[in-house]
């Protein structure tokens, strides 16, 4: 059995689906036309979270977002979510 590491860090990143309308990025995509930035193909917007986790190993930290994914963060109707390792 794997020893409990210090501290594990999951991120997780929430966005829309595609074919979800997604206004925010509609209204930043539109104010950076305006803004005289162009060639801008496509926007998106997503939500980072970075949850760490102490005293647990690699896997119940994985297991312990996916559940906050689940339970909380996201809507499986109409967000896609990723999860890995946070970057120290």
């Amino acid at each position: 059995m794997p020893e409990p590491a210090a501290s594990v860090r999951i991120e997780i990143r929430v966005e829309l689906k595609p074919g979800v309308l997604d206004a925010e990025a509609e209204s930043i995509e539109k104010s950076l036309g305006l803004l005289g930035i162009d060639h801008v193909r496509r926007v998106t917007t997503a939500r980072i979270y970075d949850l760490e986790f102490g005293d647990v190993a690699s896997a119940e930290a994985e297991r312990l977002a996916r559940e906050a994914v689940d339970r909380l963060l996201a809507n499986p109707v109409i967000h896609r979510v990723t999860l890995h390792p946070a970057i120290p």
